[in-house]
């Protein structure tokens, strides 16, 4: 996904709980970030409550593994 204040590209893969790992980049299923992406498709843009405010990402792929 495009972090669209940033320019930033960034790739999860989302996970339970018990597998999570944010410095590998896997979030867990009960996350804020993927709360907002569950439901969604490529090429939507959705807002993500962080700890540091509200950030826009568009979706750029998707992929179910």
């Amino acid at each position: 996904m495009l972090n669209l204040d940033t320019d930033e590209e960034q790739t999860y893969r989302i996970v339970g709980d018990d597998e999570a790992d944010f410095k590998q980049n896997l979030i867990s299923v009960n996350s804020p970030i993927a709360r907002g992406l569950i439901g969604k498709e490529q090429d939507d843009v959705v807002t993500i409550r962080t700890p540091g405010g509200e950030v826009e990402y568009e979706i750029t792929k998707v992929e179910y593994l």
